[in-house]
């Protein structure tokens, strides 16, 4: 390896590889390095890619990239022990260019992700842990790897090593993320014939649908259960805050096992037959944890930054939409061999402008908000099962008398407006 690159990205997730690749395709030299035996081997996510924020790097990318299948209907699931509250929306106009967004397989999706940024020029080496960045100066000139004579140099590093970042965290621009600011996600691929999947989930060739879980999913604790079909199999998993699975002393994979025997969802995926298990942790702190993600001769990205939208699932477009304008961030240094904090802090402002600052601004109260009232999920989602089952159950009784029971088993006037109160502070977080 040359002793000196223009940049280092540490991390090849869809964050440092969207950064290494228009660094590259800029003509700056970069080096991507990944600690896996290769791209995607340590990174999971649910499964969800979205059109738009790939694009802006590589247009119709849809054409040549792995992707599993379209999705063309999402639905959610306010689940009880034996029953659910179901709502979706199906577009058939998602399942035609340019389409929405797609189910992939991470270990598939990031190596043609790196792949295309070695394209443009990138070199990446993988199986390369860096232990630390070396810091001169109050200035981070390069990072420490675990290889012999491991020392690279460049003007400039970005940090991309998911959300517990050990660099980021050695420099100071974090603490240890408290248990409420993370959650665990645990999940299986399981292998279903693909006619199989499309019949259970009413899609023809090449449509896709994701079914968001809420409530008897997780047992009660802020978080979701997930079940997206992929091509020839399935992606099933949970994710909870950390805190609860500490307070309620649940072991993440027998939420999984849960989630994957209620009845709710058992008919879905009967037959299927279990081919990998991961777990990872996702940042779940949103707004509030953002740490410091620009320094002397460093910029943060993606997981590593806390930019996840735990309201609505999203975190690898805002992992690759802040990997492209630490890229050009990095370019606009460049041009001015200008790689101290006050310039590079312009990836600061760029981030909070973009939706990316702004979605997590909307929402940066609202999992603390769910996560100190655990009513939402272990009375409110039980109470609108009862109900709807009050209302369809068809038994000789007015609907004028269903409305009026409905309206008793809301409780006591206390309890009634102690309800009120919970949904008008729910639509304050959420507004």
């Amino acid at each position: 390896m040359p002793e000196k690159f223009d940049c280092i990205v540490v991390g090849a997730g869809p964050a440092g590889t969207a950064c290494a690749y228009e660094l590259a395709k800029a003509g700056v030299h970069v080096l991507l390095l990944e600690r896996g035996e290769y791209p995607g081997a340590k990174n999971v996510m649910g499964g969800v890619l979205y059109r738009k924020m790939m694009e802006d790097i590589i247009p119709e990318f849809y054409k040549e990239a792995p992707l599993e299948r379209p999705i063309v209907e999402q639905r959610f699931m306010m689940m009880d022990k034996e029953s659910a509250v179901t709502f979706s929306y199906k577009g058939l106009e998602w399942g035609r260019e340019p389409y929405n967004n797609f189910t992939v397989l991470r270990a598939k999706f990031d190596q043609w992700f790196a792949e295309k940024a070695v394209e443009q020029g990138a070199l990446l080496v993988c199986e390369t842990v860096a232990v630390e960045c070396i810091v001169e100066n109050g200035r981070v000139i390069g990072v420490r790897t675990d290889r012999p004579d491991g020392d690279i140099y460049a003007d400039v590093v970005v940090l991309a090593d998911g959300v517990n970042s050990l660099l980021a965290k050695q420099l100071g621009f974090h603490r240890e993320w408290r248990p409420d600011e993370v959650a665990l996600a645990t999940m299986e691929i399981l292998k279903l014939d693909k006619n199989v999947i499309e019949d259970r989930f009413n899609l023809e060739a090449n449509q896709g649908c994701t079914i968001e879980i809420f409530g008897d999913a997780t047992k009660g604790i802020v978080g979701t259960g997930f079940l997206y079909t992929n091509k020839d199999t399935l992606s099933i998993g949970v994710g909870t805050l950390l805190s609860g699975l500490i307070k309620h002393k649940i072991k993440p994979y027998e939420l999984l096992e849960h989630v994957k025997n209620h009845p709710m969802i058992r008919p879905y995926i009967q037959g299927s037959e279990p081919v990998e298990y991961l777990a990872h942790l996702i940042p779940e702190g949103g707004y509030h944890s953002i740490p410091k993600v620009a320094g002397n001769g460093v910029l943060v990205v993606g997981d590593a930054a806390q930019l996840v939208n735990a309201i609505h699932r999203e975190g690898s477009n805002m992992a690759m939409t802040s990997g492209r304008l630490a890229a050009e961030t990095i370019i606009m240094a460049k041009e001015q061999n200008d790689f101290s904090e006050s310039m590079l802090d312009q990836y600061r402002m760029k981030l909070m402008e973009s939706f990316i600052g702004q979605d997590l601004k909307k929402y940066k109260d609202a999992t603390h908000h769910f996560e100190s009232f655990p009513q939402y999920f272990e009375q409110y989602i039980p109470m609108l099962n009862r109900a709807a089952s009050q209302m369809f159950t068809v038994d000789g009784a007015s609907k004028w008398e269903k409305q009026k029971k409905i309206w008793r088993d809301l409780g006591s006037t206390k309890q009634k407006f102690k309800l009120a109160r919970d949904m008008m502070k729910a639509w304050k977080v959420m507004k």
